[in-house]
């Protein structure tokens, strides 16, 4: 009789370790759908992050555009105001050499189209009356 109680033994303890195998993998497979469940939050959780992240660098580099192309403006502006400015005296000293300097002025003016003195210098004051 032995070897019945033996042979029983052997098949409750077959059925404990099935039992248990069963367990353990419903455990692990449990544990594995949380792991899946917790990568896939962390992936949307870096996704959504980088996404912000993109869209603060692109909103960034939209206002340094900007406040580089307002920048630009004012330098361009003020370079073309000084190059008007030079030229406007080139232009004066090149009329001032070739003693054109004044003739701008007395163009509007008719009284000194007719004045025979024009572009001469007079001195009242050695100017005696007989």
């Amino acid at each position: 009789m032995a070897s019945r109680d033996q042979s029983y033994q052997a098949g409750e303890t077959k059925g404990r370790a099935e039992e248990k195998t069963g367990q353990m993998t419903e455990t692990m497979r449990q544990k594995a759908e949380e792991a899946k469940e917790k990568t896939r939050e962390t992936a949307q959780s870096a996704k959504e992050k980088a996404s912000g992240t993109a869209q603060a660098t692109r909103e960034k580099a939209s206002e340094t555009t900007e406040a580089g192309k307002e920048k630009t403006s004012g330098i361009l502006q003020k370079t073309s105001e000084q190059v008007k400015s030079m030229a406007g005296s080139a232009k004066e000293a090149v009329k001032h050499t070739f003693g054109m300097a004044g003739d701008e002025a007395n163009r509007d003016n008719p009284a000194s189209r007719d004045d025979p003195n024009r572009g001469t210098a007079r001195d009242d004051t050695t100017r005696r009356d007989v």
